[in-house]
């Protein structure tokens, strides 16, 4: 038979009706093709799916792996399948992976008689991390799989919760009856049986709960498992023990049993190889740790050792490398070593790719389908997604079965006898051409007469919404070319495609309700992660503990629960789970609405945040061991500001609620479908917000005292009744040796002045108090010759400082004549603040080198956070106010950013969080802890000039002395707020300013 003309072969899943060339999805970068077929002899290769389906696949003998790869994720129309592989048995016995290089033929003996698996290679620590539907229910059906046969162990409480996410996608909201029968019918877990009463009541907790989300939810239980994605090698040490050695995103682990003993991260990794039946781990060399300088394992063969060493090779380069490393050049007379090495896409390219894809605009070619199709599964999921928003109790169709409601009633059947339904004859998948396909006398010639078909993914391309030519249910993993009902799409669609993110105003101010909850979510996990650190130490009073739990809990679920609302209406706005709706889903007042109503029941919870602060700080003072166990979890990388500001995020949050909403409402005409739900939203929180309010206020002084307590040595009774901080900040004290750096701080009653000390602590230490009663200020300039100098005259001593420039002497000086006029009205606090009051010379007269300072009432320093604001102000010789403070809590901010430096080529995408008067940098919201921090006082905010040679939209430059950053944002309006937040914490606030942006929106 002739060869057919090279140029019209598909070298994908076949041919599209009428597209010259085939476009399918490709695991390869963007804009390549896959790797034509070489010629040669024709093989057909069996492949067994997740869901249990086989699939047959006709391929040259010569073609590489990554060739019949390829063709498999076309075939379902997979964008991530960089995460998954296919493995077999090789001719020892022995499970490998199929090498993506070498060819075929070497590596299958027998093809005709090897079964490849289609399974999860590369487990993320995160599911977040897969942007894509169709890939995240992979994932889950491997989680099924690894349950069923007991790899993945876990307890029972978590096997129980897992089985109900799994039951809740396939038979859809709980029925008593029919979830126990389909338990006694289907076996998810080894012994099954003793949990099915708390599988069904964990199911019963679904309800409304669409195949999706179960995906979801299936994937955050087993994540965190210690057996998620583990993979076991069997092994013995040098002593004989007998281990298990698996690899992770993290590096090298070492089991014993299901039990992990030890773990090698790839940042302490230097070297792995092997050794005949050794393999080896070469660590770096550390000086605190007690290993060797390299590790010694004993496998049971060579095979062995080279099957890990390879998985672990590509492990490490998958998710530690920017990209594909490139081939070693050939020797020219010997060879030393492996030539193996990791092909195909690192995780940060399948990242960056499926995101680029998302704004990928290909303009329209009449009879050619450029743009991904949905699989049956995935439209089955957008059906399911519209019913469930018009109706929770709308019962729904398994989504493995997407066909099955048919002749007026809906089958539901488990994963086994679907399985057993289908694995006895497979279809076969052909690389032909059209014309050859539907040739007389072909296999896959329609056995329908008067129907003709040309050959597509296997399948009768003009009857896909039917059963396949063999009369089986199509597999849900295999997806159709033509739309939802059978027809070629229209420009209309193919539009709709095209323009994947919206650009109007409110979708952008709907995002950043949604970035900022997710930064919030994080941040009520922190305080319930300090609550589970101290709950179970003797030394916490049961009243605190109760306190914490009854206040964060109720209010950490309602949250998480409001941004999986949030997540899930902006993946419709943006068209990311297939919707593609407008209208009634691009909008987001209806949203607001509902939680905020739902968050009243919560004003309790809301309104004891005083009462955790007053109760933390009481035990705290009861008890040592207690101040010592918040101290420490204080100086851990998850609590990136004080604990005290966590504890108040509840209430900040309400007003950043309303700051959104008053946005809304501003943007939208009042004729607009989500105007009326926006006003009542932004009514209901803003009443909430009223009574709040003065609250919120004693409690921010209240933290702030407690905080800056923590950074002053030699001060008793800061924390008294009647007290409140204004400002603090550096100013010159001069002295018979000239201008001495001191840090000043203002309360509503007295001036303190310290320096930093040269100690472990990095604490400030008191030098002296002024009495603001009966204080008097004046400017003298001219008096001494010092720029920007004032003096304060005391009742017993006067004290002459300078500023660093005009403007911090305007802000001191309004803020202490205001302070004389508060103390000289008002009866505030009047007790002594000095532990031991010294004479002003004596402390004057200390050397700024060897100044130590004296100890707390611990018996030794504890450890101290030293990149606290007052250190800020020390080292940017700047000052902040209460004020300020307030404007900062209230424009929060978080978002993607990407970053470059100045003498830097590239832009770095990074998750920033903006509070605290600094930005902290992550590399995704899905991080525990921030990457590194960037504090903006003393920094000034603008846009690069012309001669910068920044020619990008949208970006903003970060200015200090010699430091120079930029930003990029992805849109005008977030370019606006990211510019209004750090100029709130870079610019000097007046008081009309912040007065200002606390004016209500008219309703």
């Amino acid at each position: 038979m002739a060869e057919p003309d090279p140029e019209p072969m598909s070298s994908g899943a076949g041919q599209r009706l009428g597209a010259p060339e085939t476009l399918g999805i490709s695991t390869l970068d963007p804009g390549h093709r896959p790797p034509a077929m070489p010629p040669g002899r024709h093989v057909t290769i069996r492949v067994r799916m997740l869901d249990d389906t086989e699939e047959l696949f006709d391929i040259s003998q010569k073609a590489s792996g990554k060739v019949l790869f390829d063709l498999v994720c076309s075939h379902m129309n997979l964008i991530e399948g960089d995460y998954f592989g296919l493995e077999f048995q090789n001719h020892q016995k022995m499970i490998v992976w199929l090498d993506h290089i070498k060819p075929i033929i070497k590596q299958l003996r027998r093809p005709k008689h090897t079964t490849l698996r289609f399974t999860v290679k590369f487990f993320p620590p995160d599911h977040a991390q897969l942007l894509e539907e169709l890939t995240r229910y992979l994932f889950a059906l491997q989680i099924k799989q690894d349950l069923s046969c007991g790899r993945l162990t876990c307890n029972d409480s978590s096997a129980a919760m897992m089985v109900s996410h799994i039951i809740q996608s396939e038979i859809g909201d709980f029925e008593e009856s029919q979830c126990r029968s389909h338990l006694l019918n289907n076996n998810y877990i080894p012994d099954q049986m003793p949990l099915i009463d708390k599988i069904m009541e964990f199911h019963s907790k679904n309800v409304g709960q669409t195949p999706a989300e179960s995906d979801y939810q299936l994937l955050e239980v087993a994540r965190r498992l210690e057996m998620y994605g583990i993979r076991l090698h069997p092994a013995k040490d040098r002593e004989g023990t007998r281990l298990s050695l698996a690899v992770a995103h993290t590096g090298v682990l070492v089991f014993q049993g299901h039990t992990r003993i030890n773990a090698f991260n790839w940042s302490k990794v230097r070297k792995l190889s092997f050794k005949r039946k050794r393999f080896l781990i070469k660590l770096r060399p550390d000086l605190n740790s007690s290993y060797q300088d390299t590790l010694e394992f004993l496998m049971a063969s060579r095979d062995c050792c080279k099957v890990f060493w390879k998985i672990c090779v590509e492990y490490h380069a998958f998710f530690r490398l920017f990209e594909e490393p490139k081939p070693k050049p050939k020797p020219v007379l010997f060879t030393r070593g492996s030539s193996f090495r990791f092909s195909g896409r690192t995780q940060k390219q399948v990242i960056d790719y499926v995101k680029e894809s998302e704004f990928k605009k290909i303009p329209f070619e009449s009879g050619v389908y450029r743009d991904r199709v949905d699989s049956p599964s995935r439209r089955h999921w957008r059906e399911e997604v519209l019913v469930s928003a018009e109706d929770p109790s709308t019962s729904r169709t398994s989504r493995m079965s997407p066909s099955y409601q048919r002749n007026g009633h809906e089958e539901r059947a488990g994963s086994v006898s679907r399985a057993e339904e289908t694995r006895g004859s497979p279809r076969q998948i052909q690389l032909e051409h059209p014309s050859a396909a539907a040739a007389p006398g072909s296999p896959q010639q329609s056995s329908s007469p008067g129907h003709p078909h040309g050959m597509v993914n296997g399948q009768k391309s003009l009857d896909l919404c039917g059963h396949s030519p063999d009369g089986r249910q199509p597999s849900p993993l295999t997806s159709p070319l033509l739309n939802d009902a059978c027809s070629v799409r229209t420009d209309d669609e193919d539009e709709v495609r095209r323009k994947r993110f919206p650009t109007d105003r409110a979708y952008f101010i709907a995002k950043e309700l949604l970035t900022t909850e997710r930064t919030y979510v994080k941040d009520l996990e922190v305080v319930t992660s300090f609550q589970r650190a101290v709950g179970d130490d003797e030394a916490t009073p049961d009243s605190l503990k109760s306190t914490i739990l009854s206040t964060f809990e109720p209010l950490h679920k309602f949250h998480t629960g409001f941004l999986r609302e949030v997540e899930q209406r902006l993946a419709l706005w943006e068209g990311r789970s297939n919707a593609h709706i407008k209208g009634d889903y691009q909008r987001i007042g209806d949203v607001l609405l509902k939680n905020l109503q739902g968050l009243k029941p919560l004003a309790a919870s809301l309104s004891r945040q005083s009462e955790v602060l007053l109760e933390l700080e009481k035990a705290c003072r009861a008890s040592r061991r207690l101040e010592a166990l918040c101290r420490e979890f204080e100086l851990q990388k998850v609590c990136y500001v004080p604990l005290n500001v966590f504890i108040l995020r509840p209430l900040h949050r309400l007003v950043h609620y309303k700051q959104i909403l008053e946005r809304l409402c501003k943007h939208y005409p009042a004729t607009h479908v989500d105007f009326r739900d926006s006003r009542a939203a932004l009514a209901d929180v803003s009443e909430v917000v009223e009574q709040l309010q003065g609250g919120l206020i004693k409690m921010e002084n209240f933290q702030k005292l407690l905080e800056l307590r923590k950074d002053l040595i030699g001060v008793d009774n800061l924390v008294v009744p009647g007290r409140e901080f204004i400002r603090l900040g550096c100013l010159s004290k001069l002295s018979g040796k000239g201008l001495q750096q001191r840090m000043f701080f203002l309360f509503n009653d007295v001036i303190l002045y310290t320096s930093r000390g040269m100690t472990a602590t990095n604490q400030f230490k008191m030098h002296g108090q002024l009495q603001l009663h009966g204080m008097t200020i004046r400017e003298s300039e001219d008096e001494w010759g010092v720029p920007h100098a004032f003096t304060l005259v005391a009742q017993r001593q006067s004290v002459v400082v300078a500023a660093s420039s005009s403007a911090e002497m305007e802000k001191w000086m309004e803020d202490i004549k205001m302070a004389i006029e508060m103390a000289t009205t008002s009866n505030g606090p009047s007790c002594d603040l000095l532990t031991k009051c010294p004479e002003d010379s004596s402390v004057e007269a200390e050397s700024e080198d060897d100044m130590t300072a004296s100890h707390t009432s611990l018996d030794k320093p504890a450890a101290h956070r030293g990149n606290t604001m007052v250190h800020v102000c020390w080292h940017r010789n700047t000052s902040v106010s209460m004020l300020d403070f307030s404007i900062s809590v209230e424009n929060q901010l978080s978002g993607n950013l990407l970053r470059k430096f100045k003498n830097s080529n590239g832009w770095q995408k990074l998750w920033v969080v903006f509070t605290n008067f600094s930005l902290f940098f992550y590399k995704s919201h899905q991080d525990d802890y921030p990457l590194a921090s960037l504090p903006l006082l003393g920094y000034s905010v603008t846009v690069p000039s012309e001669s910068e040679n920044i020619h990008k939209d949208y970006v903003f430059k970060l200015h200090f002395k010699s430091h120079v950053y930029y930003f990029r944002s992805e849109s005008e309006y977030t370019f606006e707020r990211w510019m209004e937040v750090i100029r709130s914490a870079t610019l000097p606030s007046g008081r009309a300013r912040a007065l200002n942006s606390k004016e209500p929106h008219p309703l």
